[in-house]
């Protein structure tokens, strides 16, 4: 292994065992001041943008004041969906042959940890552009980024282009577009009463909950693209009692803008079937579809020329999943997606990076951020 890979895995290492759930502040804001320092002691200029109450701060490093030119965006974050407790009990770091394993492996601590190195690099060489780069570590992508959605599109209103580094997948392809992701609270109250002695006069939030459930599998539409899923339930106090309260939280996606408005409409226009019981359906569409325009399509046809010489046949997909890149997206800056280390088993007790990818992925990097100008960004045959 070269040892430049070396010590990458020995930093990341220390970054994996800063265990960062979203909503644990505390511990994301432990990460976060190491991201500082670390960008800090790379020449960064950095800042903290205050979270949202309960949630981590962002940080912010750029690579030289605002100078009046759009600049280069680079977006990471660094909370992860795995509950403390995780890495010593269900995804412990190891590394089996080119798999690295490890609780925001892949997503995306990883990734963000390449960013930096991608920086450190064009530093060394003496190649950093003349106009602004700015990094954003964030510290809320996974539930949705309610705290730094508004610093995001901030910054990328005085961006040239939009680099997101979520992990690449399925052996080094890069997002070129994501759906759109819309999410929903459902609260059903129904009657309490004894199971036993009063089942009569009770009616069970769970039970018409359950019949919920099954209308919403319902609006599933897999060849338009359209998925629904109810990820969490919660409800009851005990199996004697008919229940008073059930929650759902329901996560949807949508291939396009348009797809969106009928099936949130649809989600606000559920009834219940028990006259006793009173539903209650809070949420909408949290990012909009991602959707490659000119810009962004040019900003992936210069990626693909610099990655050529590297070795990489870099390849776009659409994705089912959304990141902060639908948001810059939506703005109309041209935006390109997965550009971190390859990996695979995201959210899941399998999460693992391909060491073998970070070299390349890191040289990849180095050289958007060194060699992308808003020329790069301009359809065939316009100027922007």
């Amino acid at each position: 292994m070269h040892s430049s890979v070396d010590r990458f895995l020995d930093e990341l290492r220390t970054w994996i065992e800063i265990e960062t759930p979203t909503h644990d502040r505390e511990a994301v804001n432990r990460l976060g001041t190491l991201i500082e320092k670390t960008c800090r002691v790379g020449g960064l200029i950095v800042d903290k943008v205050p979270g949202a109450p309960g949630l981590g701060d962002t940080i912010r490093a750029r690579s030289m004041a605002p100078n009046g030119r759009k600049g280069l965006l680079v977006l990471a974050h660094f909370d992860t969906v795995h509950p403390a407790g995780t890495l010593a009990d269900g995804l412990p770091w190891r590394l089996e042959g080119d798999r690295l394993y490890g609780p925001g492996t892949s997503d995306m601590k990883a990734c963000g940890l390449l960013v930096i190195e991608a920086w450190r690099t064009i530093r060394a060489e003496g190649s950093v552009p003349a106009y602004p780069i700015t990094f954003l570590f964030t510290p809320d992508e996974e539930i949705g980024s309610p705290g730094s959605r508004a610093i995001i599109e901030e910054e990328a209103r005085n961006a040239f282009a939009v680099l997101v580094v979520e992990a690449a997948r399925d052996g080094g392809k890069i997002v070129t577009a994501r759906k759109g992701v819309a999410r929903f609270t459902v609260k059903a109250e129904g009657v309490a009463s004894h199971a036993g002695t009063a089942f009569e006069k009770g009616h069970s939030a769970i039970s018409e909950m359950a019949r919920q459930i099954v209308h919403l599998d319902g609006l599933v539409d897999m060849e338009k693209g359209i998925t629904l899923n109810v990820g969490l339930i919660e409800g009851g106090t005990a199996p004697n009692t008919v229940a008073q309260f059930c929650t759902i939280e329901v996560d949807v996606r949508v291939r396009t803008l348009d797809q969106a408005e009928p099936i949130v409409k649809a989600i606000h226009a559920i009834r219940p079937h028990d006259p006793n019981v009173r539903l209650t359906v809070e949420g909408g569409l949290n990012r909009p579809p991602f959707f490659p325009d000119a810009g962004s399509t040019a900003l992936f046809e210069h990626a693909r020329k610099l990655a050529a010489p590297i070795g990489i046949d870099l390849v776009g997909i659409h994705a089912g999943g959304g990141s902060d890149g639908n948001f810059t997206a939506a703005l109309g800056v041209p935006t390109l997606d997965g550009l971190g280390v390859d990996g695979a088993g995201a959210h899941t007790l399998q999460e693992h990076i391909f060491v073998s990818s970070i070299e390349p992925r890191v040289d990849l990097f180095a050289a958007l951020l060194a060699g992308t100008t808003p020329e790069d960004v301009a359809p065939a045959g316009r100027t922007r």
